[in-house]
C-alpha cells in the first residue's frame, strides 16, 4: 500500500498519517513514514523523543550526500547533473527506526520552491519514485498542500491519495485544487477524510462540497490532540476514539482500493 496525505495546513494530516503508520507497524508490516512536508511535525507524532528529533536529519541538507549522488552541490542550477541518482540504500542508511517504522524527512529544496530544477529536487524527486514504485513496504507520504516531489509515473504509483479536509471553505478549496493537480499526473483516484468534525452536519457539509471525491470516513475535534503535542506524546496515545476511528478509515481503505 502506497499512501500520500495532503490537505491545507493544519487540518491534521500529519495526525492521520502517523496513526496510519502506527496501525499498521502494529499489524507486524514495515512501514516508511515519508515527511514531505517543510513544517516538519511527523517525528513528534510518531512518539520520536525530542532528545532525538534533530538526529533525523533532512535530505535535501545532506550536502555530501547530494553532490556524491548527483554530481552537483546542492543550490546549483543550470548546470550538469544526475537526474537518476542512486537513492536505494537512503531509507537504511539515513532513515530513523522507530519499532517497524522507518521514518525519512525529505526537506525542502530553496530553488525547487522557486520553480527551478536543482540537484537537491532531483535527489528528492527520484527518492519519492523509488520509495512509491519500487519498494514492498508500506509508505506512507506526509505532505504539504501542493504536490510538487511527484512526477506522473511517482503519482500513477499511488494507491490512495487521501485529502484531509476540515469543515470550511478554505479547505474545501484546497482539496479541490489538490484533487486538479492530482488528476493531471494520472491519479485515478483522490480520498477525503474529514477531520475535527463536531456534528453529523459537517461530515454532510464536506461530502455535499465534495461529491466527485471518495469518502473514507471521519475523525472527531478532540483536545486530546492538541493536548498530546503539547506533552510531546505520539497521536496513536492520544485519544483512543481517534485511534479507533482511523482504524475504521484504515478499513475502509483497504476494502476500496
Amino acid at each position: 500500500m502506497k499512501i500520500a496525505v495532503t490537505g491545507k495546513g493544519g487540518v491534521g494530516k500529519t495526525t492521520v498519517s502517523s496513526l496510519l503508520s502506527y496501525i499498521y507497524a502494529s499489524e507486524g508490516k514495515k512501514v516508511i513514514a515519508v515527511d514531505a512536508d517543510p513544517d516538519a511535525n511527523l517525528a513528534a507524532a510518531l512518539g520520536i523523543p525530542r532528545n532525538k528529533i534533530d538526529e533525523v536529519k533532512p535530505i535535501a541538507e545532506l550536502a555530501d550526500l547530494i553532490e556524491e549522488r548527483t554530481g552537483a552541490k546542492p543550490g546549483s542550477s543550470g548546470g550538469i547533473f544526475k537526474i537518476n541518482p542512486r537513492v536505494d540504500d537512503i531509507p537504511d542508511g539515513f532513515g530513523f527506526k522507530l519499532g517497524n517504522i522507518t521514518l525519512l524527512v525529505m526537506g525542502k529544496s530553496k530553488i525547487a520552491a522557486s520553480g527551478c530544477y536543482c540537484p537537491e529536487h532531483a535527489l528528492l524527486r527520484r527518492l519519492l519514485k523509488h520509495l512509491i514504485v519500487e519498494r514492498d513496504e508500506i509508505v506512507i507520504v506526509d505532505m504539504e498542500a501542493g504536490i510538487e516531489h511527484f512526477t506522473r509515473g511517482t503519482a500513477e504509483g499511488v494507491d490512495a491519495f487521501i485529502v484531509v479536509v476540515e469543515p470550511g471553505q478554505r479547505s474545501i478549496q484546497t482539496a479541490q485544487a489538490v484533487k486538479g493537480l492530482a488528476k493531471g499526473l494520472g491519479v485515478k483516484r483522490v480520498f477525503i477524510v474529514a477531520n475535527k468534525v463536531r456534528k453529523e452536519e459537517d461530515i454532510s457539509f464536506i461530502k455535499n462540497e465534495l461529491k466527485d471525491m471518495e469518502f473514507l470516513g471521519s475523525m472527531s475535534f478532540d483536545d486530546s490532540i492538541m493536548e498530546s503535542d503539547i506533552q510531546g506524546l505520539p497521536s496513536h496515545k492520544a485519544s483512543e476514539e481517534t485511534f479507533n476511528e482511523a482504524l475504521k478509515i484504515k478499513t475502509a481503505l483497504e476494502k476500496l482500493v
